[in-house]
C-alpha cells in the first residue's frame, strides 16, 4: 500500500518538473554542513528529488523547492545576513515562492517527528504575528501545494495580507 508521501512524490513526478534524486551521500553531506537531519518526509522528498518546480518551470514557476545545496538559513536567504536580528539560527529556506518570499522550515521543534513550516514573508520577517506557521510538516505543505493550482494557498489565512 503506497504511503501518503510516496503519493505525493509520484504527483510531483506527474505532473511537475522533479529534479533528479540526491544520493545518500549528498544527504549525509547536507547534514553535516546544515547540523540537522532531514526528517522521514523530507528524505524522502529528497530521495526521490533533489527539488523540484511545482506547476512550471523557471522563471516563473510559484513554488521552487530548492535543492540541498541551495538550502540555507531564512535570514541569509531573507536579508543575506547571518544575525540574530532576522531570525533564529534554526530555521533555513525550503521553498522558493518569488518575490524574495521563502516558505522555510523550522528545524529548532518537531511535531511527531516533523519539522513545521512557516511563512517566509520578506515585508515581515521574522514577525510570528505574520509568518506563522502554514505546515505541521513537508507532506502537509506538499499536499496544499499541489493542490493550490499555483497560488500561495495559506494567504488566504493570513492577517493582512
Amino acid at each position: 500500500m503506497a504511503t501518503p508521501m510516496s503519493r505525493l512524490l509520484e504527483e510531483v513526478s506527474r505532473g511537475h518538473f522533479p529534479y533528479p534524486p540526491a544520493t545518500p551521500e549528498e544527504i549525509e553531506e547536507f547534514e553535516r554542513r546544515v547540523g540537522w537531519r532531514l526528517d522521514p518526509d523530507l528524505r524522502a522528498f529528497y530521495l526521490h528529488c533533489n527539488g523540484a518546480e511545482l506547476f512550471k518551470q523557471r522563471p516563473g514557476c510559484p513554488y521552487r523547492i530548492l535543492p540541498l545545496s541551495e538550502i540555507i538559513r531564512a535570514r541569509v536567504a531573507i536579508y543575506d545576513e547571518d544575525d540574530d536580528q532576522w531570525g533564529p539560527a534554526s530555521v533555513y529556506a525550503l521553498c522558493y515562492v518569488q518575490d524574495g518570499d521563502y516558505v522555510v522550515v523550522e528545524v529548532g521543534r518537531q511535531e511527531n517527528g516533523r519539522y513545521p513550516l512557516v511563512d517566509g514573508w520578506h515585508e515581515a520577517w521574522p514577525d510570528p504575528k505574520q509568518c506563522g506557521q502554514i505546515a505541521s510538516s513537508f507532506s502537509e505543505f506538499l499536499e496544499e501545494a499541489l493542490r493550490s493550482k499555483g497560488r500561495q494557498y495559506w494567504l488566504k489565512r493570513a492577517a493582512g495580507r
